[in-house]
């Protein structure tokens, strides 16, 4: 019964997590397009703040604590599956961690980026996500 119990909360959190991963970058591209010094500026900076601080820290650290509950029941590390998994969660958890970093850079009115290229990383959550399905229903390996 554990099991299906740390197995249920780590789905609801991998679905806020990666809502937030598809957010983020999207609020990114409208940002950019607001004058730096603006009231618009200042209220994408705040919308962004909270996505992190309410939803996308909390879920990555949810996750990540119930996946890794969910590894032990299961002794998924001796599982070839698991470490490509485990591998594409680590780079998504970077990818997160980058986000916020260019978060910061817009709100200091920082805009390293085009729009073309944020709208190209908002891919990569969702590329990521259809091959750890992949490894944990199918586990080719």
């Amino acid at each position: 019964m554990v099991y299906l119990w740390l197995k249920a909360g780590h789905v609801i959190f991998v679905i806020f997590w990666m809502a937030g991963l598809f957010m983020l970058p999207r609020f990114f591209v409208y940002h950019q397009e607001a004058p730096p010094a603006s009231p618009e500026h200042a209220v994408w900076v705040d919308r962004e703040a909270k996505l992190l601080k309410i939803i996308l820290w909390p879920s990555l650290v949810v996750v990540w604590v119930l996946g890794l509950a969910l590894a032990m029941t299961t002794g998924a590390f001796s599982q070839g599956w698991f470490h490509a998994k485990l591998l594409l969660v680590l780079v998504l958890s970077a990818y997160h961690v980058w986000m916020a970093g260019y978060a910061a850079s817009l709100a200091r009115g920082e805009r390293k980026l085009s729009g073309k290229r944020l709208r190209l990383l908002n891919e990569v959550p969702g590329i990521a996500a259809a091959l750890i399905v992949v490894l944990v229903i199918v586990k080719p390996f």
